[in-house]
């Protein structure tokens, strides 16, 4: 199971990983170091970076936001149709 981590040390890493970059050849060798000293996965980091990323509107792709939003839709459009059949199901059963 994922481990979940607070916002505080998400920024925090993301903030180190902004000032190693400069340091390392490559982005990839950057996001390495700084995994290795707070103990998480590169690949953790380097996700959390591309979503930051989307986030601010620097790279293309879905925000967090409305990430949020389309799954809050897909639930209640579900519940929606789940009652429309109950409804359906009952009005041909008094019929």
């Amino acid at each position: 199971m994922p481990r979940q981590f607070a916002p505080e040390f998400r920024q925090r890493a993301l903030r180190m990983l902004e000032e190693a970059i400069p340091e390392h050849e490559t982005e990839y060798s950057a996001i390495r170091h700084v995994a290795t000293k707070l103990g998480i996965g590169p690949e953790t980091l380097r996700k959390w970076r591309r979503r930051s990323e989307i986030d601010s509107g620097q790279r293309a792709g879905v925000t967090t936001a409305e990430s949020a939003e389309l799954k809050r839709l897909k639930r209640e459009n579900a519940e929606l149709r789940r009652a429309n059949e109950i409804l359906k199901t009952a009005s041909a059963f008094f019929a």
